[in-house]
């Protein structure tokens, strides 16, 4: 899979028409991977590029950096799920307030077709785009005839009771439903980062974990969850984690992913890790004491480990 950033010139165009989808695509969920369905299919009868059209950062953390959702999906683990449904080819436009007050028919001009090259453009049912949010799908549809592309608008995908949407992903998250998480998703919800090094707390009162980087702007979901691991010679790995600021530990700690693998007792610095998260066991709390700490985190092994082996 190819990605490229910023302004496309003529020097580092694809040599064939690409299929286009837009959107942000964060946590790709079961609409959007409707959409990639729809993009590759309508990509090979038509002879064109599978490409996404993705932005970074996500708008609202421009303009209202502080009311921002959360991030479901680093950028990595973003073109990591696009490239295994078939994307061939994602366009990473770095959203700037320069870019927010391109016009729409602009939008389309510059980057869709001088840009992308785009015979068909695939868009959401509330898709709006261009300065203001100007631009509709009835607009996209009226440029496609001036430009020479076809527009396509697919209908909202349900799941789980609801709209599939990055929205209602959040809200499970942080409700602790990992299941109805996953039912949006169309697989258990997962954090990827590499080991780094910690404060080797766990290994010193028995329980080593691995710490993950985070690369989100803060995480979606907080607490104590069982877990599996992918990423080590195993296909899958079983353990426990706590995501959140160890306030037993640290005043005013940053968010922190810690994995404790059970039978586990390898070096792992530098490997990169998915960590799906399976049940929530309980929220985050501050203990009185390092003991009290140390049996609660025995006793939340011990109900990970049941729920796993169920």
């Amino acid at each position: 899979m190819r990605m490229t950033h910023g302004w496309i010139d003529a020097q580092h165009r694809e040599n064939k028409p690409q299929a286009v989808t837009i959107g942000n695509f964060d946590g790709v969920h079961l609409g959007h991977q409707a959409m990639l369905a729809r993009l590759t299919a309508r990509a090979a009868s038509v002879g064109a590029l599978p490409t996404v059209l993705t932005f970074e950062p996500h708008p609202r953390e421009i303009f209202t950096p502080d009311a921002a959702p959360t991030r479901l999906t680093s950028l990595r683990e973003k073109l990591e799920i696009l490239r295994s449904l078939g994307a061939a080819h994602v366009h990473v436009c770095r959203f700037t307030k320069a870019i927010a007050a391109v016009s729409a028919e602009d939008f389309v001009r510059r980057i869709l077709v001088e840009g992308l090259q785009a015979r068909y453009v695939l868009v959401g049912d509330d898709f709006r785009f261009g300065a203001r949010r100007a631009g509709d799908f009835a607009l996209l549809q009226q440029l496609g005839q001036q430009y020479g592309f076809e527009a396509e608008a697919l209908h909202t995908v349900e799941a789980a009771g609801q709209r599939a949407s990055s929205t209602a992903v959040r809200e499970a998250l942080a409700a602790g439903d990992m299941a109805t998480a996953a039912q949006l998703l169309g697989r258990p919800y997962s954090i990827s980062g590499r080991v780094v090094g910690g404060d080797q707390l766990g290994r010193k009162i028995g329980y080593p974990t691995a710490n993950i980087q985070l690369k989100h702007n803060r995480p979606p979901l907080t607490g104590i969850f069982a877990v599996r691991v992918q990423g080590l010679d195993e296909p899958d790995w079983p353990g426990v984690a706590s995501l959140g600021t160890r306030p037993t530990v640290h005043a005013n700690g940053r968010p922190t992913l810690e994995v404790h693998l059970f039978n586990f007792d390898r070096s792992i610095y530098r490997r990169h890790l998915r960590v799906e998260f399976l049940h929530k066991l309980r929220d985050e709390a501050k203990f009185p004491s390092l003991e009290a700490l140390i049996a609660q985190i025995g006793e939340d092994a011990r109900q990970a480990r049941e729920l796993l082996n169920a």
